[in-house]
């Protein structure tokens, strides 16, 4: 392993995690609280954190949302936006040498994409969000720069458009390159972000999958990625969307639930620096106040399931 990394990749006999349970103590449906620490819900360990209400565009709660900080992954949200807005969804791409050996030297997540395997768009969008791999995330930024700094270039283009004034992308996947800070941005735009992401239809569909299988032929092997996003197993409504984790980031989580007509969008930033879970059971405990839901019961987690990247 390269120590500076640790987005990591989780292969073949991942041990499957116990079922993770959380107490949580029973609270009254509050009234829609002004966006502040002094009301919100409770137990929320996330450093920073953004809850907002996508029907009436309002913010419903928020700890530290303008605190600039590492975001690891949720950067890939980016990337995603940036291919998606220029089309050609359905092109082939080939994967080359430099993109798999990019990887296997910053060990970080991926997809195991094969040298030579031509994979269209719409399949690399699945491989980079599902999984979370850092290799499709290079594929399609040498693709649609062209050339990854210019792609990079793009994509701060477009975090200005959304008016994302605190944030900056130094490469396309989040790792901590040049610098563990290079990439940075606050709670607030990345829900900005989350917003206008889940406005799109091929964005969304991508995001609520929990797996994505793909059999051999027109020119590529056999795949299966997994979703780094247990929220989607461990949470009735859930619909997206990403995780994100490096040592400087912690782990950290992009979301969106749907409940009847209403539809929340959050973000936790650095929920903790070693315990995964604590992101999902944030994201619960903020869901739960944000739709007024009374509970006595417990937070429960899914497990990893076999084979599953965490990221």
């Amino acid at each position: 392993m390269t120590a500076r990394w640790t987005t990591r990749t989780t292969i073949a006999a991942v041990v499957t995690a116990p079922l993770v349970t959380i107490p949580v103590t029973a609270q009254a449906a509050p009234a829609p609280p002004p966006a502040s620490t002094a009301a919100g819900p409770r137990g929320v360990a996330a450093k920073s954190a953004y809850l907002f209400d996508s029907g009436t565009r309002k913010t419903r709660w928020s700890r530290a949302a303008d605190t600039r900080r590492p975001i690891a992954s949720l950067t890939k949200v980016m990337t995603a936006m940036v291919v998606i807005r220029a089309g050609r969804l359905d092109r082939k791409i080939t994967v080359r040498k430099k993109h798999v050996d990019y990887v296997r030297k910053t060990d970080a997540t991926r997809a195991w994409l094969r040298v030579g395997d031509k994979l269209t768009v719409r399949q690399l969008l699945n491989a980079m969000m599902l999984p979370s791999g850092c290799d499709a995330a290079y594929v399609l930024a040498d693709a649609y720069g062209p050339g990854w700094k210019g792609f990079v270039a793009k994509m701060n283009k477009t975090a200005r458009q959304l008016r994302m004034t605190r944030t900056k992308y130094a490469n396309f996947d989040g790792l901590p390159w040049p610098t563990g800070t290079a990439t940075g941005s606050t709670a607030r735009d990345q829900i900005k972000l989350a917003h206008h992401a889940m406005k799109n239809r091929e964005f969304r569909a991508i995001v609520a999958r929990k797996s994505f299988t793909l059999r051999a032929g027109g020119g590529h092997g056999a795949y299966r990625w997994t979703n780094t996003n247990r929220l989607l197993s461990s949470y009735r409504g859930t619909i997206g969307i990403k995780t994100g984790k490096t040592d400087l980031a912690g782990y950290s989580l992009m979301f969106a639930a749907r409940r009847g007509k209403r539809t929340l969008i959050g973000v936790v930033l650095n929920s903790s620096a070693t315990k995964e879970q604590v992101r999902f059971t944030d994201a619960m405990r903020m869901l739960n106040w944000g739709f007024g839901v009374r509970t006595t019961g417990v937070l429960k987690v899914a497990p990893v399931p076999p084979g599953a990247n965490i990221d």
